[in-house]
């Protein structure tokens, strides 16, 4: 699904399914259908976190955790606001 999300990403065309009878097999292998729903994976993968690492004066640091500001979610809400998400 990781691919065919990352086909998504880059506007590249998906493919058509093969016939299951088009899909030329060895005597040992077994034909199987994959069946693939996008939407649950889709919504994974935007609500998935990556780790920033960014740098502030110290000072400003202490002042920021003794009034128990969460970093995160305000360095999130300040990027939505400077994009016009919020």
């Amino acid at each position: 699904m990781l691919h065919l999300w990352g086909m998504e990403q880059d506007n590249e065309p998906i493919p058509e399914p093969s016939a299951l009878r088009s899909v030329e097999i060895s005597k040992d292998e077994i034909p199987t259908i994959i069946e693939v729903f996008m939407p649950p994976f889709r919504e994974k993968q935007n609500s998935r976190f990556v780790k920033k690492t960014l740098s502030i004066p110290y000072w400003l640091n202490l002042e920021a955790e003794h009034k128990g500001i969460n970093f995160s979610k305000l360095l999130q809400n300040a990027i939505k606001q400077e994009l016009h998400l919020a």
